[in-house]
């Protein structure tokens, strides 16, 4: 089941950067950030109170709240970046860039996860790559 929403967060990703670039027109890009933030936000809570995981709480870690919060301010600076790049360019090719995310997971996941690289992810890295510079070229 977990492709299943792999796929539809791809499809969400998909939707996300349309929409954006479309409300973006006229706004400053930081501005917009923060009320797409507001928004996800309230989703995301909703969804904690709607499935009463907010009981959960007081058992997260001290490691996992650190390792939740730096994750928090990543995403953050993502979306920063995210969307003064949509604002600037057009999104066939800001979208490829940063869909180079995968590659620098794995490579991450490598090193820090000791996830197995293997062959098959070395030649997925360099057709997305490539791929990337095809479509940004």
């Amino acid at each position: 089941m977990w492709w299943l929403f792999a796929l539809g967060s791809a499809v969400f990703a998909a939707l996300t950067s349309i929409l954006a670039k479309i409300g973006i027109e006229g706004v400053n890009s930081n501005l917009a950030t923060a009320i797409r933030t507001v928004v996800v936000v309230i989703m995301a809570w909703g969804m904690v109170f709607l499935t009463h995981a907010q009981d959960g709480l007081s058992g997260i870690s001290r490691r996992s709240w650190l390792f939740l919060i730096l994750s928090g301010l990543s995403t953050g600076a993502s979306w920063l970046c995210y969307y003064r790049a949509l604002q600037m360019g057009e999104v066939s090719k800001v979208v490829p860039i940063d869909k180079l995310s995968v590659l620098i997971t794995l490579a991450l996941a490598f090193l820090f996860l000791h996830e197995q690289f293997t062959l098959k992810s070395l030649v997925g890295c360099l057709l997305i790559g490539a791929g990337t510079l095809v479509m940004v070229l």
